[in-house]
């Protein structure tokens, strides 16, 4: 090859080092860990488990309790649309949480209430207690509590008007029926009122005692839709426990705080129990997962405190039930109780390692 051959131009000189692009963060605020579960999932799951109680609930008390549980979820459903709608926001209905507000709310309400008082509430719960604080996650108290506690406080009449619930659908467990509340009769008249009205003439007190704990367990009483089962709460309870939607300790404390409670008082632990919301507010209310405290000893202080306010508004309150009234107090406790009780993520304890002598310097 002759000196004056063309020397090609990938030869004559390296190609230059292409710059290194500059390095790629990713800032977003918490959390950090990617999972399958989200709010739909969790809302879905808090939807089968309310099945069953709602069904009970319908062929207990009939139509007016059907009509109120599609007219609270409706409006629920579409008064957070209309209002994020009005608002100019993102329209969230598919994550459930509306509609678990709405179900929950016609599940603690008497299934007689006026359909557009239950409408009214369940806008009220969704827009007030939940949108005007930012939208889900960011509530302070519970929604469907708010709604309820806006009616009660709004409409006393009507939202402590009772009827009896249809005959035949348990047969034996109650030979009359009253359209008051357990609760009502047991504040009225003692003990002793509920076993004349739940049981048949010439039964022993011991026999009466164990019909009536029998009709509470089974729901064969007037009183809210969702309140009466016990025995499909607890199935929730533990379905919901498979599913890891909720966790233990709220619930077991808050019902555990309930009968030593009771029994300190002078009070039937096991009625007061069974009797009222107090089961339901435990597994449904009680576990919420925005207004519930954030580490384990906090929900066990947030279960206690429930659970104790509950039985001491039966007690010398002039209104027989408390357990909405104490969860929402016990929700105002929510952010001190996660301050004083940090959950701090990432923290390793250091070990403790004993001194090291240093050898004794000769003189």
């Amino acid at each position: 090859m002759s000196d004056n051959a063309k020397t090609p131009p990938e030869a004559a000189a390296p190609p230059a080092a292409k710059k290194p692009s500059a390095p790629f963060f990713l800032l977003q605020s918490s959390p950090h860990i990617a999972s399958p579960v989200n709010a739909a999932a969790l809302m879905r799951n808090m939807l089968i488990a309310l099945s069953p109680v709602s069904v009970f609930g319908i062929v207990l008390f009939g139509l007016p309790a059907l009509l109120n549980i599609v007219v609270a979820v409706f409006s629920a459903v579409a008064g957070e649309a209309l209002f994020r709608l009005a608002t100019k926001q993102e329209i969230r209905t598919g994550d459930l949480s509306a509609g678990v507000t709405g179900l929950l709310l016609a599940l603690v309400i008497p299934p007689s209430t006026p359909l557009w008082m239950t409408a009214l509430g369940a806008v009220f719960g969704v827009v007030v207690a939940k949108e005007f604080f930012g939208g889900l996650g960011a509530n302070v108290f519970n929604p469907a509590l708010i709604g309820r506690a806006f009616l009660l406080m709004s409409f006393p009449a009507a939202l402590t008007r009772w009827h009896p619930p249809g005959r035949g659908f348990v047969p034996g467990l109650a030979d009359a029926t009253s359209g008051a509340t357990p609760l009502a009769i047991v504040g009225a008249e003692g003990i002793d009122g509920l076993g004349r009205v739940f049981t048949a003439e010439g039964l022993s007190s011991s026999a009466s005692y164990r019909s009536i704990i029998k009709t509470l367990f089974f729901g064969y009483h007037s009183g809210c839709t969702g309140e009466a089962a016990i025995f499909l709460i607890l199935a929730a309870f533990v379905f919901l426990l498979i599913t890891k939607t909720i966790d233990w300790r709220a619930p077991v404390s808050m019902i555990a705080a309930a009968l030593v409670g009771s029994f300190v008082l002078g009070l039937d632990p096991l009625f007061s129990v069974l009797s009222g919301g107090l089961v339901f507010g435990a597994v449904f209310m009680a576990t919420d997962y925005v207004t519930a405290p954030l580490t384990a000893k906090g929900k066990v202080i947030f279960g206690i405190g429930a659970g104790l306010i509950s039985i001491l508004i039966r007690k010398w309150g002039t209104y027989p039930e408390g357990v909405s009234y104490a969860i929402l107090i016990m929700n105002g406790t929510v952010p001190f109780l996660n301050k004083l009780l940090p959950k701090k993520y990432g923290f390793v304890p250091k070990k403790k390692t004993m001194p090291t002598q240093t050898p004794a310097k000769e003189p």
